[in-house]
């Protein structure tokens, strides 16, 4: 990996871990409110649910853009429990059916595969995880799937990503560590849905 791309993984996870204090302080002052019977209308309650979701959001990005380094593993629970954050009131919900901890890199290819997969649901619905081995797979199923043209990139060695922009980098990222992996990832669209394999 290049000195670049660590620096940028680097300064991602440093970005999310110092977002994660003061968000959570707000959820707290929102949860002593209600406690306290201050306020317990509509607007706090929106308040501690969209800090619940900004701590999802940031726990999942910690993953998928953060650093990963050698070795390190990550809790099946924990990659669950961000997942369940995620889903809450989401369009896209997940479902990781994967056996044991996965390692820290393995954890952040999925994550950004998901999001990737993701362009290819406009009506939302779900994607399953599954491992066998080391062959990874993600199957997405819901109202309207469709081969999104964004996907190219990153199915086929032949067409290089053009300049990502900040709500493509997932794909650009994916791609280069898909590369340096020695992976290639293969696509089945059915009936069913569309599976992703790597």
């Amino acid at each position: 990996m290049s000195e670049a791309r660590d620096l940028s993984d680097l300064v991602s996870s440093r970005i999310c871990h110092d977002l994660v204090s003061p968000l959570g302080a707000i959820g707290n002052g929102a949860e002593l409110l209600q406690m306290t019977g201050q306020s317990d209308g509509p607007e706090v309650a929106l308040i501690a649910q969209s800090v619940s979701h900004a701590n999802a959001r940031l726990r999942f990005f910690r993953i998928a853009f953060g650093a990963a380094p050698p070795g390190a593993m990550i809790a099946r629970s924990e990659v669950r429990d961000i997942l369940a954050g995620l889903a809450e009131g989401a369009r896209v919900r997940t479902h990781w059916q994967a056996e044991g901890d996965p390692d820290r890199g393995a954890a952040k290819l999925v994550f950004l595969i998901l999001q990737c997969l993701e362009s290819a649901m406009p009506r939302g619905g779900a994607i399953e995880v599954t491992r066998e081995d080391a062959l990874w797979r993600l199957t997405a199923t819901g109202q309207g799937m469709t081969p999104d043209p964004t996907l190219a990139p990153l199915l086929s060695e032949a067409e290089a990503a053009a300049d990502p922009t900040p709500a493509t980098v997932h794909f650009a990222i994916a791609r280069d560590l898909l590369s340096q992996s020695g992976r290639r990832v293969t696509a089945d669209l059915d009936g069913a849905g569309l599976t992703l394999s790597f």
